[in-house]
């Protein structure tokens, strides 16, 4: 604790408060931006950090990660493109509530919530990271593969209510996924010809073809403005905070949730955002507001979404392995500067570790004080004429997807993507569903494929393990509890019919 307590001593210089204050407002400007990033902004600005101290580069880059998940709350609310994947969900019911001319609403309870999220998710990430990084180790191919088949299954619980269209939009992003190389062996499979396709549809360019251009063909057809109405000020946001009080078990819940998920290397916000959402939906007693503009389902996903990122920190530091796409690429930033990530971390290098951990407390702090405040002028794009926004919407896009992959095919997959988009959309298809079949099958086919190799081809494992045997049944008691509900209902009507 006192070295946590140095760590914090240390960063309330000027120098290292601007480096944090500088990283956190570029995040979240960036991850308010469809089309760009924390994973690209962090990858640009690392051969910068070179010549920098060491504390002063990781807190730069780790404030950014903070700022960029809390950003992408902005265009999801206010254009209902998410500028980071794990603000999806948070487009499911920001967006409808904006339109209904409570954006300020739908800002304000997902900054706090951002904010109570990150707080809650730090206490765990200073005084927990030992142990929690140690049941982590406990976690088995099986275990994983139990928990993505547990958000599959959740597809069907943000499907709207379209269970069917639902299930088949995340079955076609399955089958997406499976183009490139085969998980175990490495055989190229389903590229067609195609050499551009050996790697498989890259993440960046599918999600912002579904999700980003999809929409803009949307709103250029139908001649739609994003929020005409969007009047977020700095005032109608304090105003509106207090109403978190009402949502703290939600709160609270949706933050350990994240937490947890984030904690398990290679999950991710995005997933923690789904996980926590569908549950709020299952044990809420308004699920027919969700997807329409429901207050819980903003407070589930930005909670956990930010939840997320201190969780992911305690793999990180305490293990060395990454729990998303940025962390894996803040690891290539500490072995840039001659540091090993790991235990050997806090023995060895201490002020590098809890500088890091008093430094994601610090941007949280400041992402809440500058959305609060900065909001309303950041929302004001949303105003921008569409002449002007759609087409740089597009420069953007195109600017992050070709800065990532250095490849013009990409570019031209993610206008694709935007054309299958628009007739999913057409067809009643939730596009969520797809971009979240596309990021599970990939970890669900390897942890498979693990497991099988590990346990000689015995699946049974996965029904004996405690924790595989937990979310399993999970699983199936979440997949059965809507058809209960629906044959319980059934003869209630009928009888009500009869009188």
């Amino acid at each position: 604790m006192d070295q946590l307590f140095a760590a914090f001593s240390a960063l309330t210089g000027p120098v290292p408060l601007f480096f944090i204050a500088l990283g956190t407002i570029l995040g979240i400007v960036i991850g308010a931006i469809p089309g760009l990033g924390p994973a690209m902004l962090i990858a640009l600005l690392l051969p910068l950090t070179f010549y920098m101290e060491s504390v002063h580069a990781l807190i730069l880059l780790v404030s950014i990660y903070v700022g960029a998940i809390s950003g992408g709350l902005i265009s999801a609310a206010l254009l209902k493109m998410p500028g980071t994947p794990a603000a999806i969900m948070t487009t499911l019911d920001a967006y409808p509530l904006a339109m209904k001319g409570q954006a300020s609403r739908a800002l304000s309870l997902g900054v706090v919530a951002s904010f109570a999220g990150g707080m809650i998710s730090w206490i765990f990430l200073a005084a927990m990271s030992p142990p929690l990084a140690e049941l982590a180790l406990h976690f088995g191919p099986y275990e994983f593969l139990a928990l993505v088949i547990m958000a599959l299954v959740l597809i069907s619980a943000v499907s709207g209510g379209a269970m069917l269209k639902g299930l088949l939009g995340g079955l076609f992003g399955v089958s997406i996924a499976m183009v490139g190389p085969d998980a175990a062996s490495g055989i190229i499979r389903l590229n067609f010809g195609i050499d551009e396709l050996n790697a498989g549809f890259r993440l960046l360019p599918t999600l912002l073809g579904l999700f980003v251009v999809s929409q803009l063909i949307e709103m250029l057809i139908k001649d739609q403005m994003p929020v005409q109405q969007a009047r977020a000020s700095a005032w109608d946001i304090l105003r509106n905070t207090g109403d978190m009080l009402k949502h703290w078990r939600n709160c609270l819940r949706s933050s350990l949730i994240g937490t947890w998920i984030g904690v398990l290397p290679g999950v991710g916000s995005a997933v923690a955002s789904i996980v926590a959402y569908s549950v709020t939906r299952n044990v809420s007693k308004n699920k027919q507001e969700f997807g329409t503009g429901a207050e819980e389902g903003i407070v589930a996903s930005e909670s956990a979404n930010n939840a997320a990122v201190n969780g992911a920190l305690v793999p990180l530091i305490a293990l060395g392995i990454p729990g998303s796409v940025v962390d894996a690429i803040l690891i290539g930033a500490l072995i840039v500067h001659d540091l090993q990530p790991g235990p050997g971390l806090f023995r060895e290098q201490p002020q590098i570790a809890y500088g890091i951990i008093a430094a994601a407390l610090i941007a949280n702090v400041i992402m809440f004080a500058f959305m609060i405040t900065c909001s309303g002028y950041i929302a004001k794009v949303a105003r921008i004429p569409k002449h002007l926004l759609l087409p740089a919407i597009l420069v953007f896009c195109v600017i992050g997807v070709y800065t990532t992959t250095n490849r013009f095919f990409d570019i031209w997959i993610m206008l694709g993507f935007g054309l299958i988009g628009y007739i999913l959309r057409r067809s009643g298809v939730p596009i969520g569903t797809v971009v979240l079949g596309f990021i599970l099958a990939p970890i669900a086919e390897s942890q498979l494929r693990n497991g099988l190799m590990l346990y000689n081809g015995a699946i049974l494992p996965l029904f004996t393990r405690p924790i595989a045997l937990t979310f399993v049944i999970a699983s199936i008691a979440m997949l059965a509890w809507p058809l209960l509900g629906r044959l319980i209902q059934g003869p209630s009507r009928r009888s009500r019919t009869v009188e």
